[in-house]
């Protein structure tokens, strides 16, 4: 329970912060006319609702193996991910459309004064907290969810960045600024949606990282009395590693001996991986 608490309070506190920056940015966006303060708000609103999604993750993904789901919930997170890319993607369309319109148009002025920069210095210090707390949790309780809202929310802070220059330049009356900082916005988004949706596609389709592979093996390859192993397979889904995988020990060992080591392979695996569901399949070696 106290795992699950942590991971709940990580995403609660995410959904707070972007209610508090989609609200602040609208209405200086709105005041102010700056279409990268409105790019920002649209994306912040965006944020909330993925934040909104990963909160409803987290809670379902904790929930152990039933009936109709033999390995539990896990995946639910990647899901979580992969809509939190969608919903990046379209924040593009209408940011770069806008920023475009105005760049042909031109004669856009805007209204840059104290809460024009009070906002986007907010938002650049409300994203760097929760993305170290979400970076954090995610860590700790292994959270492919938090994972992909702490990197979302780190990118936020240059594009954030970028804003507050366009709104520097445009004090000087260069208002084109504006509009290119929105496009700047919207590289940024793309860029942070494909490395999500990337990683978010790959773990829906069980895929594996060399990296995880290689750890499986190094802990295998550590236990007493392992002469050599095959058929090794791994997956994840959410915070959860799925390993199965062919050992080779002594058939001069007992059955309960073989059993011992088969045992000692899955407790250095959760050690090492925390929340595992491992099969060891155990064969006598014959070299």
């Amino acid at each position: 329970m106290p795992k699950q608490n942590g991971k709940k309070k990580a995403a609660l506190l995410s959904v707070f912060a972007a209610v508090f920056l989609t609200a602040f940015k609208v209405v200086v966006g709105v005041s102010t006319g700056s279409l990268g303060i409105l790019s920002e708000a649209l994306h912040s609103t965006l944020d909330l609702v993925a934040a909104l999604i990963t909160w409803f993750a987290v809670r379902i993904s904790d929930k152990p193996a039933d009936r109709d789901h033999n390995f539990g919930h896990g995946k639910v997170e990647n899901l979580s991910a992969l809509f939190e890319t969608l919903l990046l993607f379209a924040t593009c369309f209408w940011i770069v459309y806008e920023a475009v319109c105005r760049l042909v148009v031109g004669g856009v002025s805007i209204e840059v004064g104290f809460w024009s920069y009070a906002v986007v210095i907010t938002s650049i210090v409300i994203d760097a907290n929760r993305s170290r707390i979400l970076r954090h949790a995610a860590k700790k309780y292994k959270s492919e969810a938090l994972e992909a809202d702490a990197l979302h929310f780190s990118t936020d802070i240059w594009s954030s960045v970028v804003v507050l220059v366009g709104l520097v330049l445009s004090s000087f009356e260069i208002y084109a600024a504006d509009s290119i900082a929105a496009l700047c916005v919207a590289c940024v988004v793309m860029l942070v949606s494909y490395r999500l949706g990337k990683r978010s596609v790959f773990a829906l389709i069980d895929g594996v990282s060399e990296r995880t592979r290689k750890e499986v093996c190094e802990v295998i390859e550590s236990v007493d009395g392992v002469k050599r192993f095959h058929s090794l397979r791994v997956r994840s889904a959410g915070p959860e590693t799925f390993v199965e995988v062919n050992i080779h020990v002594s058939p001069n060992l007992s059955i309960v001996e073989a059993h011992d080591i088969s045992t000692n392979v899955e407790n250095a695996l959760r050690k090492h991986f925390g929340k595992c569901m491992i099969n060891v399949h155990i064969e006598p070696d014959s070299h």
